[in-house]
């Protein structure tokens, strides 16, 4: 076991501890499970592939049977704005696939969310667009030897030499790839089915002061963070903790805060979030 800036690692586990003092176990991604996860991933993409070529190629006036036969009429007779556009959508699938899906979808593409995989930075903080942008450079590195079919021989013999379970992509960046467990914290439902505590409303973390564009965040997204603040007291420290960073995460993503990280706290930052739209509600009635 080794000890490292408030990080324990083990063989299968990775354990930070959070501002708040409390250790958050994260359970590292099996290489099964993402290599299960990418080849989903490129079967989307591929998928993609042949609806837009076969999209393309009907407006070229071209059939697929005359591409088979002759292949070097594919861009010698198609339209140069097809080729131009068939050209731009290969590097938007390859290139940013990945990118586009793990910056928006809180870390996770469609084979990571089918597998319950999610990207995180190594502090347990969600990736932002940075992270999301230079692990997936490195894919290439990582897929060698091939490209159009990935082998991914290179990130799999780093992910077997890292103790994270990293690839090339994830060392560069600084993330990690979890496993979401379903008993490792109470659901949402077990969490808010729970008898309304006393103490629901009061300010129990130091103040985070943060700068983000609060119109971003649902009436739906307001009613979760309220009902965990409300319930908190029932769970123990270590459920709480792990709700609060559940709940913070998404939005965290969704709001991008700039905030000083020497005081940030999970549940600090949905109390303000939720101060902040009631505030924000009452100025505007």
């Amino acid at each position: 076991m080794k000890m490292s800036r408030h990080i324990i690692e083990t063989e299968e586990t990775l354990i930070i501890e959070t501002p708040e003092r409390v250790p958050l176990e994260f359970a590292l991604a099996s290489i099964g499970n993402r290599f299960l996860a990418v080849a989903i991933d490129h079967f989307v993409q591929y998928l993609s592939i042949l609806i837009i070529a076969w999209f393309l190629l009907a407006l070229a006036g071209m059939s697929a049977s005359e591409v088979v036969d002759a292949p070097d009429k594919l861009f010698g007779e198609m339209p140069k704005w097809t080729v131009a556009v068939t050209i731009l959508a290969l590097f938007l699938i390859f290139a940013g696939y990945f990118i586009f899906f793990e910056w928006l979808w809180n870390g996770q593409t469609p084979g990571k969310k089918l597998l319950k995989l999610r990207v995180i930075r190594e502090d347990g903080r969600p990736i932002t667009l940075w992270e999301a942008i230079a692990r997936n450079l490195l894919r290439i590195g990582d897929a060698v030897p091939g490209f159009i079919v990935p082998v991914y021989s290179i990130g799999l013999i780093t992910i077997f030499l890292s103790n994270r379970d990293q690839r090339l992509g994830d060392i560069f960046a600084g993330t990690v790839v979890i496993r979401e467990r379903a008993g490792e914290a109470p659901t949402f439902a077990e969490t808010f089915s729970n008898p309304v505590s006393d103490t629901a409303f009061s300010r129990v973390q130091k103040r985070i002061e943060f700068q983000a564009d609060m119109d971003q965040v649902t009436e739906g997204e307001i009613e979760v963070v309220e009902s965990f603040l409300r319930r908190r007291w029932d769970l123990s420290d270590k459920q709480r903790i792990w709700m609060a960073w559940r709940i913070a995460l998404p939005l965290m993503y969704k709001l991008k805060p700039n905030y000083d990280m020497a005081d940030f706290t999970y549940e600090g930052f949905l109390e303000e979030v939720l101060h902040r739209h009631h505030a924000r509600r009452k100025f505007l009635n």
